[in-house]
C-alpha cells in the first residue's frame, strides 16, 4: 500500500517558515531539516500502516532530529 503525497497550503507555509528559521540558526540546518522531513514523508507514504494512529484515521510519523511530526490520513 502506497499513499499519494499532497500537502495542505498551511502546511507548506509552515514548512517554508521553519526552513527559514533553521537556516537563520545555522547555515545548512534548513537542508538537514528538509531532508529529514522528506525521508519521513517518503516512509509514511510507502508504509503508512506502520505508524500509530493519533486520532481517528490520522496517523503520526515523528521526524528524526527535529521537534516535528508529519500527520497523514
Amino acid at each position: 500500500m502506497s499513499l499519494v503525497i499532497a500537502f495542505h497550503r498551511a502546511t507548506s507555509a509552515e514548512f517554508i517558515a521553519a526552513s527559514a528559521w533553521y537556516e537563520n540558526k545555522r547555515q545548512g540546518l534548513a537542508l538537514a531539516c528538509m531532508a529529514e522531513i522528506d525521508h519521513c514523508v517518503s516512509q509514511a507514504a510507502e508504509q503508512p500502516l506502520q505508524y500509530a494512529i493519533a486520532h481517528q484515521d490520522i496517523r503520526r510519523a515523528v521526524v528524526r532530529n527535529f521537534p516535528s511530526s508529519v500527520y497523514f490520513a
